[in-house]
């Protein structure tokens, strides 16, 4: 399957020494990051088609690989927040990948509370509590991400001398 990929593509590659391709390798980790949510948006759009009746062992398992995705980037990112402050002294870029995964366990969380309330509200179309749950969701999904942009634009900034 493609998601098992996602997180292994660049597995085969030694681990950065230099700080500029620290700082390419922490962009290609959240440009996996990325294409895994595509793929976790996809699966469970595909998991609510399967309704009523779901096909819950298929998006078990979809969840199953994702959530082994995003393990092997958040760990490979905080090797790479080390990494900047120990072995480069740079703290501040550090600091900004702290903010991030801070801000990236959030935005999983919502995106699970997300498919939840849309399963919900596909359940229970007369029930407008649960379509306004899933407005609530979406919204604080736009907030986080306005905030991990931020915060991704903070850490190029900083990091911008490099390149």
């Amino acid at each position: 399957m493609v998601v098992t990929c996602v997180c292994s593509i660049f597995n085969f590659l030694k681990a950065p020494t230099d700080l500029k391709n620290l700082v390419r390798r922490f962009h290609a980790l959240q440009a996996e990051r990325v294409e895994a949510y595509k793929l976790f948006e996809e699966g469970h759009e595909s998991y609510l088609r399967t309704g009523p009746h779901y096909d819950f062992e298929h998006y078990k398992q979809l969840v199953h690989e994702i959530t082994k995705a995003f393990c092997g980037i958040s760990k490979e990112v905080l090797e790479i927040k080390e990494q900047l402050h120990q072995d480069f002294d740079r703290p501040d870029l550090s600091e900004h990948i702290d903010k991030l995964q801070i801000k990236e366990k959030e935005k999983l969380e919502l995106t699970a509370k997300l498919q939840l309330g849309k399963q919900n509200a596909q359940d229970h179309p007369e029930d407008e509590d649960f379509q306004e749950k899933v407005r609530e969701i979406k919204q604080d999904i736009i907030k986080n991400t306005a905030a991990l942009s931020e915060i991704l634009q903070d850490f190029k900034y900083d990091s911008e001398e490099l390149e």
